[in-house]
């Protein structure tokens, strides 16, 4: 028997994950115990994914409702399959700049702790398993708000010719910089993986992921940004703006193209790899262009507030350059653009996100 053991499995890459691991024949053991719930409120529970992972998978999904702070009960799970874990794959996180801010001790103790923890049973139980860390471009904090933009009609671009104008690369510095609560514990459970590559040999990867998306999102204000526009503009809500004019530009990765990767680093694993992975030149959009794509799909016309302040540490501009990755792993290709992305996300809800 080989597992995949992946951590927050109820969520929109862990969930993607499962299928995917499930699909090339390994037996998955899930790890969520639906604290997006506790964080984001009823519409952000996952209970529904681990539902459908179970109608799905059947008996090769094995959930555990666990909280990956709980060290006994991660023990008991890693001695109960040992060296049968082919692979971890380390999805669950709390995700949010805003709610770190009100509750930074349970935000480092899931986040950077919870890290650890499961670092530490691979390190004792099954060190030959790749460790697959989705970690976020956020560890750069707001160092990418100092490059030189251009306002352009609908975005902020960066200025031509600089040498981040396909991408930034993963030799962007970490420090002194403003990088949010969230950021900083972020960051710890980043150089903790890399550390345990290094120093304890063990097969590691970083993903420093831009906007990860996807249908399977369970969208709140807080967390979810493609999703929820979908999701505003569907039900009629009214999505908030947080300053730079809603110029501000992300990358968007689709949770499929996300686990593409994943699984080609578990053929073929290295020790304290660290990549940026996104949406890239490839796949990118401002709020406004957003906005504009959502009203074309439904034919409802978005709802928007728009205030002045920008959230703390947030990026005004990112589109990261997955060069790194397609160097080591020339095989993997996206898929998925922004127009692809909300387009399935309509029709992934279109039943169930309606107006009042």
């Amino acid at each position: 028997m080989s597992v995949a053991l992946v951590t927050g499995s109820g969520g929109l890459i862990g969930s993607e994950a499962a299928r995917h691991f499930a699909g090339i024949g390994l037996d998955v053991v899930g790890i969520d115990n639906d604290m997006r719930r506790q964080f984001f409120g009823e519409e952000a529970s996952t209970a529904w994914n681990v539902r459908r992972l179970g109608s799905e998978l059947g008996s090769a999904y094995t959930h555990h409702d666990l909280d990956i702070r709980d060290r006994d009960g991660l023990s008991k799970i890693f001695e109960r399959y040992g060296r049968n874990v082919a692979v971890v794959i380390h999805t669950a996180a709390q995700p949010s700049h805003d709610w770190a801010l009100r509750d930074p001790f349970t935000d480092f103790d899931v986040n950077a702790v919870g890290t650890l923890n499961l670092l530490q049973n691979v390190r004792e139980h099954c060190i030959e398993a790749p460790f697959i860390h989705c970690s976020t471009n956020k560890v750069y904090g707001d160092r990418p708000n100092g490059l030189p933009l251009v306002e352009l009609s609908t975005r902020w671009e960066i200025e031509p010719g600089h040498p981040y104008e396909q991408g930034i690369t993963e030799d962007m510095s970490i420090d002194a910089c403003l990088h949010s609560v969230f950021g900083a514990s972020k960051v710890a459970a980043d150089v903790m993986v890399q550390e345990y590559g290094r120093y304890f040999g063990m097969r590691t990867a970083c993903f420093r992921g831009g906007t990860l998306t996807g249908p399977a999102h369970s969208a709140t204000e807080l967390h979810g940004f493609l999703a929820y526009v979908m999701r505003c503009n569907m039900e009629r809500r009214t999505y908030k703006i947080f300053g730079y004019g809603g110029k501000m530009v992300r990358d968007a990765i689709h949770s499929h193209d996300v686990v593409g990767a994943f699984e080609a680093f578990f053929r073929d694993p290295r020790s304290a790899a660290i990549y940026n992975l996104g949406g890239g030149r490839y796949s990118n959009t401002s709020h406004l262009e957003a906005f504009a794509l959502a009203e074309q799909i439904s034919g409802i016309e978005m709802i928007t507030e728009y205030q002045e302040a920008n959230r703390v540490g947030d990026h005004q501009w990112w589109i990261g350059s997955n060069a790194a990755f397609q160097r080591d792993y020339p095989d993997w290709k996206q898929v998925y653009d922004v127009p692809m992305i909300l387009k399935e996300i309509y029709e992934a809800n279109v039943d169930k996100w309606t107006s009042p």
